[in-house]
């Protein structure tokens, strides 16, 4: 397993300039400024608590909507943890977390096995929380999973506020991403791979 599990990512195209830090074995520290209130504060959610320290500096085409930052943000997040994981030996590779919020309660399991797919189920009340429209919810899940080259099954089990569902199944995600990053103790110089690799 690598010393320093960092990454810097950035992601330049006509319609956004995206770029991440991340350090898989920080305290949780956070920076997020996407120009999209809710979006800060759901990937405030992941770092706080996985323990990942995350900074994130977008701009985009906001004047448009919000789905290219929203996207972009997702993908450059999901490589940067891509590239932080290294050739992911050592780690524990999969774990989940269960996590409420007053009357919200959601659930994620994740595998960093190489290969990004996502499985959501979640319903929501509104079209928006603040500037972020429900729907871009899980097109940011999925975006994350895929440039981060990880199985992701997130749901909201239950919940009346959207904005209490969306921040415990990002609570949730942190949970999970911060015990499948953690190197494994008895197993620090293996694959967690009956194949010997996670990498394609």
């Amino acid at each position: 397993m690598a010393a320093e599990r960092r990454a810097s990512v950035t992601r330049e195209t006509k319609e956004t300039n995206v770029r991440v830090e991340l350090n898989l074995d920080g305290r949780g520290e956070v920076e997020v400024a996407t120009g999209i209130g809710m979006l800060d504060h759901l990937i405030a959610q992941i770092g706080k608590h996985g323990l990942i320290d995350i900074t994130v500096n977008a701009s985009g085409d906001l004047s448009t909507d919000e789905h290219h930052t929203l996207e972009d943000v997702g993908l450059a997040l999901g490589r940067a943890l891509d590239e932080a994981l290294g050739d992911r030996d050592g780690i524990e590779r999969m774990a989940d977390a269960t996590v409420p919020l007053d009357e919200a309660l959601a659930s994620v399991a994740v595998d960093l096995s190489g290969r990004g797919y996502a499985v959501l189920d979640a319903a929501w009340t509104g079209e928006r929380m603040g500037e972020l429209p429900v729907d871009m919810v899980s097109h940011l899940l999925w975006s994350l999973a895929s440039e981060g080259k990880l199985t992701l099954h997130a749901r909201v089990l239950s919940g009346v506020n959207d904005h209490h569902k969306a921040e415990a199944l990002f609570k949730a995600l942190g949970r999970a991403l911060g015990a499948a990053c953690r190197p494994r103790s008895r197993a620090a110089d293996q694959s967690p791979s009956t194949k010997g690799t996670l990498k394609p």
